[in-house]
């Protein structure tokens, strides 16, 4: 089969693979009919997410139809249409039992205490091969699989499968409540889904900051409040555009990609910017192999952590859902500590949230199909990637055809 596969930083290679087969008797293989091009790829690929195998296949968002399951499967049936949470969880031990899908005590092979397990990433999330391919291996399948209704298409399924639900998560980590001021750092597509969410949960007011027009267009149909960081200084304009109190709610939905200002009153001093580039040597942990202006890492890897902290009002609190790796230590707690700030982070349980959302789509209230700005060939798959790593006008959320 085809599929999309990691052989090193700026490596990555369209490949003929072996299909995957059942190994335990929660397993199903799903042929996969949808998958997408997510941020956290760009993770990997340009080496701000340390610890990837090589000939590990990418992709965390699937959706498919069952094309065989093991005996303990017994919810479903091949010929079944399914969204794959990007996340995997068991099912029966407490954390899944209360909803921590994302902290499973026996999904990650390293051990009960490993935390997070999930598909296409790091030797420390597993590693399990990825969803960018014609078919997959999905553990745990009696649990993790959603069935997907015949009303509900594939771009719109492919969104649920991680990043609305991330940006649920998001909004629900910020502890957003009827009437906040919400401000979203990031407006690519978990930004989106944040602002979306944020509204959903009761926001009055949902500012969006970001640096790429395109993006925050995106974030202005959804009727965000947005702020240009080449611009405008995104903490005095959050300040001045809250009377000086600031966001009751932050949500990060930036990462350590992040970007400094390259123009306008928020560009870094030369102590700033040799600080951020001493995060980036230590993030990538000297692993990155940029390509002129493709696979390079954010040149800024704290820059929305500290705007965040900057930019909530006293006592407030923030959501992290942009992905930070182990080797990234550099957080403002200092000045978060000072301020009495509440600070939540995680990777999103998407198991737990995918039904709600679901039933969200399936009544109409929303079609979070309207973020996908491409849709390609699996043939295309790398010039995908390529312009979407380099942030290219227009390239917001593009969603893969496995067969294609």
């Amino acid at each position: 089969m085809k599929a999309v596969v990691y052989h090193g930083s700026a490596d990555i290679r369209l490949e003929d693979v072996p299909e995957p087969k059942l190994t335990e008797p929660t397993d199903a293989i799903v042929r996969l009919t949808s998958s997408a091009v997510c941020g956290t790829d760009l993770h990997m690929v340009r080496g701000t997410m340390p610890g990837m195998r090589e000939g590990t296949i990418l992709g965390h968002e699937g959706v498919g139809v069952v094309e065989e399951v093991g005996p303990y499967v017994r919810n479903l049936r091949p010929g079944d249409r399914v969204i794959i949470p990007s996340t995997i969880g068991c099912g029966c031990c407490s954390y899944c039992r209360d909803g921590y899908y994302s902290q499973c005590d026996h999904a990650n092979p390293r051990g009960s205490r490993a935390g997070a397990a999930f598909f296409g990433g790091p030797v420390d999330t597993g590693p399990f091969d990825g969803l960018q391919a014609e078919f997959a291996r999905v553990p745990y399948a009696n649990v993790g699989l959603v069935p997907l209704p015949d009303s509900v298409s594939d771009d719109q399924a492919i969104m649920l499968s991680d990043i609305y639900p991330t940006g649920w998560y998001g909004a629900r980590l910020a502890e957003v409540t009827p009437g906040d001021t919400v401000a979203v750092f990031g407006a690519g597509p978990v930004g989106q889904f944040a602002v979306l969410s944020a509204f959903q949960q009761g926001a009055g007011r949902v500012i969006a900051v970001d640096g790429i027009a395109s993006r925050l267009q995106g974030a202005r149909a959804l009727h965000a409040e947005i702020v240009d960081f080449n611009e405008e200084d995104p903490v005095a304009m959050i300040l001045e555009m809250t009377r000086g109190i600031g966001a009751d709610r932050v949500i990060d939905a930036v990462g350590v990609d992040a970007q400094r200002a390259s123009s306008g009153p928020a560009v870094p001093d030369a102590d700033e910017t040799r600080a951020f580039e001493a995060e980036r040597e230590a993030a990538t942990a000297g692993g990155a192999r940029p390509v002129g202006d493709t696979w390079v890492p954010g040149n800024a890897p704290s820059q929305a952590a500290h705007w965040s902290v900057e930019a909530v009002a006293k006592a407030g609190s923030i959501g992290v859902v942009g992905l930070y790796p182990p080797t990234l230590n550099a957080y403002p707690i200092g000045v978060a500590l000072n301020r009495n700030l509440t600070i939540k982070l995680g990777i999103c349980d998407h198991r737990r949230y995918i039904p709600e959302l679901l039933s969200k789509v399936m009544a109409g209230t929303v079609d979070p199909a309207r973020v996908i700005t491409q849709h390609q060939p699996v043939s295309s798959a790398i010039d995908a990637y390529q312009a979407f790593d380099r942030r290219e006008t227009g390239w917001t959320k593009v969603v893969l055809d496995p067969a294609a």
